[in-house]
């Protein structure tokens, strides 16, 4: 799915409502507020959205039909620190997902690792999510649809001797990007996120410097409350690129900028639909081109 089909919820009920207001009158402190509570309720956040209202006042501009290039411009601005992924350059790549659970993270690695397959890298998955038997399945489900193979364990063992197991044979196999899937844990407990720490320790005994990433995958239809979790996430442990899951399904794409505002995080990958191919790399200049024209 195109940026410009799965954003069109977000642009319908909030970029939209912004160039049908825009005419050729003078700016005035209704037109402020006007712009400000529909950034606010599109999931940018408050102190996102503030951000851009400052910048969008410091331009001078008198005139509203000068509003949506400025804005634009400025929504740009925010996704400009680069959003490569680092997954190339070395013998073998290793990246934890994390996430809550029903954030879309087992499906995401799934897709992720189709997209990296088909595109010639050699992957392998890490069943990593030992707390529940449906994830150990979901994953080595993927991994027969896809022809990725995957390294699992009985429920209920130790998902660092899991990942050891793993990051051994990924080694020992040739393959060049591992995937370790988590267990889906809330991120007040503190326990749970211990255990993604001994993860992370136990992948770098094999590979020195692993993990070589660490991506959140968040819901994108929850919005502020997803931001939250990511900002937990962020204190506890090393997080360096998010995923964001459902913007299809979601009116409030704005928590992308919250997200590279608030967190200071990139995002790689968006997820546009349900199907195999609809886990899209991230395109900040498309994705806010999207935000405000069909096609």
């Amino acid at each position: 799915m195109s940026f410009f089909k799965g954003l069109s919820k977000t642009r319908t009920s909030f970029f939209g409502r912004i160039a049908n207001m825009l005419g050729a009158s003078e700016i005035d402190e209704d037109t402020w507020d006007d712009i400000e509570a529909i950034l606010i309720q599109a999931d940018l956040g408050v102190d996102t959205t503030l951000m851009i209202i400052d910048k969008l006042k410091a331009r001078g501009i008198t005139q509203v039909d000068e509003l949506q290039s400025a804005l634009r411009e400025e929504l740009q601005a925010l996704l400009s620190f680069p959003p490569t992924p680092n997954i190339s350059g070395r013998e073998i790549s290793i990246v934890l997902v994390v996430g809550v659970n029903g954030s879309g993270k087992t499906t995401s690695i799934g897709k992720l690792a189709h997209r990296l397959n088909i595109s010639g890298r050699k992957v392998m998955l890490a069943a990593g999510d030992t707390f529940r038997a449906a994830a150990i399945d979901q994953l080595k489900t993927w991994g027969e649809r896809i022809d990725v193979p995957v390294i699992a364990n009985k429920p209920g063992s130790d998902p660092a001797a899991v990942v050891y197991d793993a990051t051994e044979a990924a080694k020992s196999r040739g393959r060049d990007i591992l995937l370790v899937d988590t267990a889906g844990r809330l991120h007040t407990n503190y326990n749970l996120m211990e255990e993604l720490a001994k993860i992370r320790q136990v992948s770098s005994k094999v590979v020195p410097d692993a993990p070589h990433e660490v991506w959140l995958v968040l819901d994108g239809t929850t919005g502020q409350n997803a931001l939250q979790q990511a900002k937990k996430f962020k204190e506890l442990i090393d997080v360096t690129g998010v995923i964001i899951t459902k913007l299809d399904s979601s009116a409030k794409g704005g928590i992308v900028f919250a997200v590279y505002n608030e967190l200071q995080l990139p995002v790689h990958y968006v997820g546009l639909g349900e199907g195999i191919n609809d886990l899209i790399l991230f395109n900040p200049e498309i994705f806010v081109k999207s935000l405000f024209d069909e096609n």
